[in-house]
Parts: structure tokens; C-alpha cells; sequence
């Protein structure tokens, strides 16, 4: 007789129809867990307010999967009343640049940081833990795991931990007060004092803390003696038929473009490189498939280069995966910030599968960087190094012209969704 399998609460709020990336980690995982013989159990709010939906994605929820559900109020949805547009962004993480914002851009942004406090989910924490703790005592639930961000989430942990005897795995998919947005939203000292006050008892408080990358690891190892486990994003096995090659020079950044990510030494290096070589306009394509800032559009526009680029918004998960493997090279770009060198974009593992080169632009000493080398999946550069990226640009252009352009990866089997599910599965059933 099969022993019963272990069960495993994971209390989330990004899930489908939720699109972007905030939703995969948890999707992924839970498709996987029942191989390893635990049965995930889910709970999300019954009534989100999503900045992306991708209807696509429900159909990747496992059938092996239980799912509860419980209602949510979020002020977003009281915001969106005065301007639906603005709060969508800024509910996205589409923070517009510090001078380019409006008095009502100031004021939503002091309210989202110093109100609601972690964020806008909080009002969901206390009704949670009340249906929570009643399912858990009623199915002898012993393990949990909350994801954030949003990091109210792992009030949810906090209070139930507090209620009852179980193992609790607070997953951070994104840091807490050093994210790069922080500081972007007007907080007054008490509400940043609250902040660090909180991340530090949930810190303190988690049996597991489960980080994305080294230096968040790091960081937190300075708040807490708490056991932390580094779990990468990755990527899965996807069912996307043999792509053609775009026949242009596609340059393709997929994925949100935020106005800090804004790459000059990019657009610098594609102008310079239309001066220097004569057929280089001719072939060149700046593909963005995602929400892009205004700001990014503006200054693509100031640089002369709005002819030759190709804006398409938002496209669905297979479609953005189909992108990924046509395109001629795949555009990674991250702030340059202290604080955004421990963020390893979750398509990052997406693009070094897709047989296309990357070329990843980020602070000095990221951990992606790290990881782009060691694959072999494309080049890094910080933002000083123009030189160096213009001339590996001109190389991949020339690598195009002949048809000889593309990525030889290696050792790529360790960030494969499933081997990460066996990471964690080794992790939740040895504690």
C-alpha cells in the first residue's frame, strides 16, 4: 500500500489567471509536488485585483492541485474609482520616474506605502488565519509555505504560527524592504520603521526562510540565525512548436519595462552602431513584447529609434515563449541599482532554454550575471561597459548575417522546474 502523501498548504496570491511572473514559481511547483509525493494544497483570494491576466494559465494548474479559495478586499479597488489606469500601474510595479510624477501619481503612492502597511493585501491577513486555522486543525495540516511578495502573506504565516504547532517555509520570490520599488513609495519613517519591524519578526519567525538568489540570502542571514534555503526560478518544458528565425535583427525584451530600467547605454550603443556600419538600420528591430513605461518610449523616440521599433504589448505566456525562441537576441535589462543585485528575473531561465543569446544589462555583481556565464547563454554587462557592448552587438550582427547566430548552452538541467521541485520537496520533508 502507497504511503499518504504529505500535505503541503501554500498560501499565495498570484495565481492563474494572474499573468506576468509572479505566478509561476508557485504554479510550477505545484505541478510537480505530486511526483514527490506531496499533495499541495492552495489557497488565493476569491476576488483579486490582477494587474495582468492571462486566462492561458489556468489551464496549467495541476488536476492534483486543492484549491481554496476566500474573498479578499483590496483598497485598489476603491482607488481604481478615481483612476483605474494609474492604479493598474502602480499595482503592477509601473512606478513613473520621481520627476515625472503627478500630484495624484505623489499621492497614491504615499497612500500605498504608509496605509497599507505591508501592502494593499493586509486586509486579507486576519480573515485568512481565521478560515486558515480551522482547515488546518480539521485536516492535520502540519506544514506551510507563504510566498511573497505581497508580503502581508506572510502575516498569514506569523498569525498561524503563532495559533499552532506546524513547519513554517516563508518563500521570498522578491526581497522585503531593500526591493528596488521601496524606495519609490514616499514612506515616512514610522511606516519604514514598521516595514523593517515586521520583515524582522517574520524573519525571526518562519522555521525555513526559502530566498531566489545569494544576496538576498545574504542580506537576510544579517536579520536572522533562521535556516535559509536558495531556490532559483527556472524554466519548464514547453510545448512550442519549431519557431523561424525573425528574418530582421530582432532585439526583444520581454517582459515589464519599467522607467528605471531605462538603458541608455543601449540605445547609445544601436545609434552609434547605425552610424558606423551601413546596413546595420537596415536589418535592425527593437521587438518589446510587455507593458513598457512611458518613459522607455519617450527616449527610444528621442534617439531616432521609434522607426525601427516594434511594440506589441502584452501577449499571452505561449506567445511570449514563441517570441523567445525566434527572436535573434533576447534584451535582459535590470535597474541599476545596489538594491537589484540580488533580483534574478524568473525569465531569465526561460530565455538560456530558448537557444537564442542573451544580452543582460544590470548593476556591477549581479547574481544573474553569475548565472549567464556559467550556462553560457549570452554576455553580461553593467552599465559602464558601452564598449564592450557595442562590440559583442556588432559581433551577434555579423554571427546573424552569415546565419550563424545562436546559443550553445551548458549545464542547464539544475534549473529545470522539476529538478527545483525535488530541491524543495528534499527541503519541506527533511525539516
Amino acid at each position: 500500500m502507497e504511503p499518504e502523501p504529505k500535505k503541503l498548504l501554500i498560501i499565495t496570491y498570484y495565481w492563474p489567471p494572474a499573468g506576468g511572473p509572479g505566478v509561476q514559481r508557485w504554479l510550477k511547483f505545484v505541478k510537480y509536488l505530486p511526483d514527490f509525493g506531496v499533495q499541495p494544497i492552495v489557497y488565493i483570494p476569491e476576488n483579486p485585483t490582477y494587474p495582468i491576466v492571462d486566462e492561458n494559465l489556468v489551464k496549467e494548474i495541476s488536476e492534483k492541485a486543492i484549491i481554496l479559495k476566500q474573498p479578499i478586499f483590496e483598497p485598489y479597488q476603491l482607488a481604481s474609482f478615481f483612476s483605474k489606469n494609474k492604479t493598474k500601474k502602480i499595482s503592477s510595479g509601473i512606478i513613473p520616474n520621481q520627476k515625472k510624477q503627478s500630484f495624484l501619481d505623489k499621492l497614491f503612492l504615499w497612500i500605498r506605502g504608509n496605509l497599507f502597511i505591508p501592502d494593499a493585501r493586509v486586509f486579507w491577513v486576519k480573515p485568512s488565519v481565521t478560515y486558515l486555522e480551522k482547515y488546518i486543525r480539521d485536516n492535520a495540516i502540519d506544514t506551510i509555505v507563504t510566498s511573497g511578495p505581497p508580503h502581508s502573506l506572510h502575516l498569514i504565516g506569523l498569525g498561524l504560527k503563532e495559533k499552532l504547532n506546524l513547519n513554517w517555509f516563508a518563500d521570498f520570490r522578491d526581497p522585503w524592504t531593500t526591493i528596488g520599488y521601496h524606495k519609490s513609495l514616499r514612506l515616512s519613517e514610522y511606516a519604514a520603521n514598521k516595514h523593517k519591524a515586521l520583515e524582522h519578526k517574520v524573519l525571526n519567525t518562519a522555521d525555513t526562510i526559502i530566498v531566489t538568489s545569494k544576496t538576498t540570502k545574504a542580506e537576510f542571514q544579517a536579520i536572522t540565525n533562521k535556516p535559509i534555503a536558495v531556490i532559483t526560478n527556472g524554466y519548464d518544458t514547453e510545448n512550442v512548436e519549431k519557431q523561424v528565425l525573425d528574418s530582421k535583427f530582432t532585439l526583444a525584451h520581454i517582459g515589464s519595462f519599467l522607467s528605471e530600467r531605462n538603458p541608455l547605454v543601449l540605445w547609445e550603443s544601436l545609434v552609434e552602431l547605425m552610424n558606423e556600419i551601413p546596413d546595420f538600420k537596415s536589418h535592425l528591430e527593437i521587438k518589446l513584447i510587455g507593458a513598457v513605461s512611458q518613459e522607455v518610449l519617450e527616449t527610444i523616440t528621442q534617439f531616432g529609434l521609434q522607426p525601427y521599433l516594434n511594440n506589441l504589448g502584452y501577449v499571452s505566456h505561449p506567445e511570449a515563449i514563441a517570441h523567445q525562441r525566434k527572436s535573434q537576441v533576447l534584451l535582459l535589462i535590470e535597474i541599476n541599482s545596489v538594491d537589484t543585485k540580488s533580483i534574478i528575473p524568473g525569465k531569465l531561465f526561460e530565455y538560456m532554454v530558448s537557444g537564442r543569446p542573451i544580452i543582460a544589462i544590470g548593476p556591477k555583481d549581479s547574481d544573474f550575471a553569475e548565472i549567464i556565464t556559467t550556462t553560457n547563454t549570452g554576455v553580461f554587462f553593467d552599465y559602464s561597459e558601452k564598449m564592450k557592448l557595442k562590440s559583442v552587438i556588432l559581433d551577434f550582427y555579423n554571427q546573424f548575417l552569415e546565419g550563424k547566430l545562436q546559443s550553445n548552452a551548458v549545464g542547464l538541467q539544475k534549473y529545470s522546474r522539476k529538478s527545483l521541485t525535488k530541491e524543495l520537496v528534499q527541503l519541506i520533508t527533511k525539516s
